[in-house]
C-alpha cells in the first residue's frame, strides 16, 4: 500500500458543551460520562453528512490551504500516511476490531510546520512516559502512572516545536493493546467530560473549546477539545488540549503562548493529527 497524503480544511460547525456543576465524587464522574457522551453525539451530528462526504470525495489524496494565511494557519508541510503492510488493516476496519494501528506509531506524529523550531527533546522518537506525564499537575502524575500501568501501555512517540510567536506545541501519542485499553484509559484515568479531568500542568481550570471545529475529522476519531479560559493565572500562558481517541492509539496536543494561545493553528494541529490517525 502506498504512502498517502491527507485533506485539510478548517470548519465552522462548533461543538456544545454541558456543564457539571459541583457535586458529590461518584455524581461528578457520571456528569463527565455524560457530558462525554453528549459531546461524542454533537461532534457525530457534525461530521456525519459534510466531513464524510469531504473525505470520501477527495479520497484523502490533498493536503490544500496550508500555506499561512490571514486567519493564522501554520505552514504545515504535506502530511503522509505511512504505507502499511499489503495484509494489514486500518484501525477502523471490519477485521480489525481491537482497532490496530499497524504502522509505526512514530510515522503516525505530525510533522511540525516549517517555520516551527524543533525541540531539542521531544523530536518525534519513542518519548519516556515520564516526559508525557509532564503535561499534568504533580499531584495526578502518580495516579496517571499507576493507570498506564494498569491499562498496558506500550509506547509513548511525542513531537514538540516552538513557533516564531512564541507559542509552544506539545503532541503525544500513546499505544495501548487494544480500542477496549484505550476507552479504559480515557475513562478511568483520565476521567474528563466538561473538563480535561486531570488536570494540566500550566491550568488552573479548563473548559470545553466550545469554537471546536469538527470538519475534516475522521468519522473513525474522538476529539475532546479544551480551553483555559481568562484570566490565564500568574505567568499569563495559556493553554489549550485536545484529546484524540482513535483505535489503540490515544493522542494529546497541547499549544500554550503568554497572553493567549491562537484557536485557529491549534484547530489545524488536532485535525491533522486526526486525519493521520483515522
Amino acid at each position: 500500500m502506498s504512502e498517502r497524503t491527507l485533506p485539510y480544511t478548517p470548519g465552522e460547525q462548533a461543538v456544545p458543551a454541558g456543564r457539571p456543576i459541583g457535586e458529590p465524587p461518584r455524581e461528578r464522574r457520571l456528569l463527565r460520562a455524560v457530558a462525554r457522551w453528549s459531546l461524542i453525539v454533537a461532534v457525530a451530528g457534525g461530521i456525519g453528512i459534510g466531513t464524510h462526504l469531504f473525505v470520501t470525495a477527495q479520497d484523502r489524496t490533498d493536503l490544500p490551504g496550508l500555506a499561512t494565511r490571514s486567519d493564522g494557519r501554520w505552514d504545515f508541510p504535506t502530511q503522509r500516511l505511512p504505507a502499511l503492510p499489503a495484509d494489514a488493516m486500518r484501525p477502523a476496519h471490519p477485521r480489525n476490531p481491537a482497532g490496530i494501528h499497524h504502522a509505526d506509531l512514530r510515522d503516525l506524529l505530525v510533522t511540525a510546520p516549517g517555520s516551527a523550531e524543533p525541540d531539542a527533546k521531544l523530536t518525534g522518537d519513542w518519548t519516556p512516559t515520564s516526559a508525557y506525564l509532564a503535561e499534568y499537575a504533580k499531584g495526578d502524575r502518580r495516579e496517571l502512572g499507576h493507570k498506564l500501568h494498569e491499562f498496558a501501555l506500550r509506547h509513548v512517540a511525542s513531537r514538540a516545536w516552538t513557533m516564531p510567536d512564541g507559542t509552544e506545541a506539545r503532541v503525544h501519542l500513546l499505544r495501548f493493546p487494544s480500542s477496549g485499553l484505550t476507552d479504559l484509559y480515557r475513562d478511568e484515568g483520565l476521567d474528563f467530560g466538561s473538563t480535561t479531568g486531570a488536570s494540566p500542568a500550566h491550568a488552573k481550570e479548563t473548559s470545553i473549546d466550545e469554537q471546536w471545529t469538527s470538519r475534516g475529522v475522521p468519522d473513525t476519531t474522538s476529539v475532546y477539545a479544551y480551553e483555559e479560559p481568562a484570566p490565564y493565572g500568574d505567568d499569563g500562558v495559556q493553554t489549550r488540549v485536545a484529546y484524540i481517541v482513535a483505535g489503540d492509539t490515544l493522542g494529546m496536543v497541547v499549544h500554550e503562548k503568554k497572553d493567549g494561545a491562537a484557536r485557529v493553528p491549534f484547530h489545524q494541529t488536532v485535525i491533522l493529527q486526526t486525519q493521520l490517525l483515522g
